[in-house]
């Protein structure tokens, strides 16, 4: 067994027993190593400490439970281990930036710490040929397009770190907002479908310390309303990663952050191949029945 087989098999059942007290000697027993090596281990192929992931885990947990059912907020802190309101609600704040009151009075899209699937790091499929793992369906192609795609829409400066941490880090997420004032405008001043295509797009931005991030729709050439912007896709050979999830939520919260993983670390560099400097995804919507998308990535190779 590889190693990182071992690790997973222990994500596998910190995931089944979020709601227990689960101690650093199960889990090292599990993986068939020491405790201070598996610690290691695991830190080294989750970027997390197993305490502080556990942690995590428990309050995406907790934030699903929160807008899902209707049970005291008590008990949604006892029913994943911790000992009381004041604990939960004070991590919970530690964590995501509202308490646990705020949130479901007012609910907004986190960025949650999603549950690894390393087999992502280390399993390479030739093109065409769909990888399955834990409910995401990925599959890796290319196209060619001859003529440069026109998207209108929005933009906004995002700060690194959120692409650095995209997938382990908690909080509010920042494009939450953007997706949301494009779709509300995208209805009354383009006066468009929310059932039309759309594109989502990072790219280096000319302020220190952010990238640029671009939510469009497809457009013809023509005027640009005030307010909004215009960005190409350009033509050109791609490599596209499309993925499919079990929700619309699942798609853009988990799918997505293991899709973009599994293209830019381990299918690309195996390939040798070079990219061009943005990541354009590619939504047939933003409705909720939407169940899967596509990362395009133009070829420089």
């Amino acid at each position: 067994m590889h190693a990182w087989e071992q690790i997973q098999q222990t994500i596998d059942y910190i995931e089944d027993h979020l709601s227990e007290d689960i101690n650093i000697e199960t889990l090292a027993r599990t993986a068939c190593l020491s405790p201070f090596y598996y610690q290691h281990l695991f830190s080294r192929l989750v970027r997390k400490p197993v305490a502080e992931y556990i942690k995590l885990r428990r309050m995406a947990k907790t934030a699903d439970s929160l807008l899902q059912s209707d049970k005291k907020i008590l008990d949604i802190a006892l029913d994943l281990g911790f000992s009381s309101h004041e604990h939960f609600s004070r991590t919970f704040k530690n964590t995501f930036g509202l308490t646990p009151d705020e949130y479901r009075k007012n609910p907004q899209t986190l960025n949650r710490m999603t549950k690894p699937e390393l087999l992502l790091h280390y399993t390479l499929v030739d093109e065409g040929v769909p990888l399955i793992t834990d409910g995401i369906v990925l599959e890796v192609n290319r196209r060619v397009i001859t003529q440069p795609i026109r998207y209108i829409g929005l933009k906004k400066d995002i700060p690194l770190h959120y692409i650095d941490g995209l997938g382990t880090e908690s909080g509010i997420d920042p494009l939450a907002a953007l997706w949301q004032d494009f779709h509300r405008q995208k209805s009354t001043m383009l006066r468009l479908s929310e059932y039309d295509s759309e594109i989502g797009v990072a790219y280096s931005s000319s302020k220190e310390g952010c990238f640029s991030y671009f939510a469009g729709t497809q457009s013809e050439p023509g005027d640009t309303p005030d307010s909004f912007i215009c960005w190409e896709l350009p033509a050109g050979e791609y490599i596209i990663c499309s993925f499919e999830a079990e929700s619309f939520e699942a798609l853009v919260m988990d799918a997505l952050y293991k899709a973009q993983h599994y293209v830019y670390n381990t299918w690309l560099p195996k390939h040798k191949l070079q990219t061009d400097a943005f990541c354009a995804e590619r939504y047939a919507s933003h409705s909720p029945d939407t169940t899967n998308m596509e990362i395009w990535l133009r070829n420089l190779t």
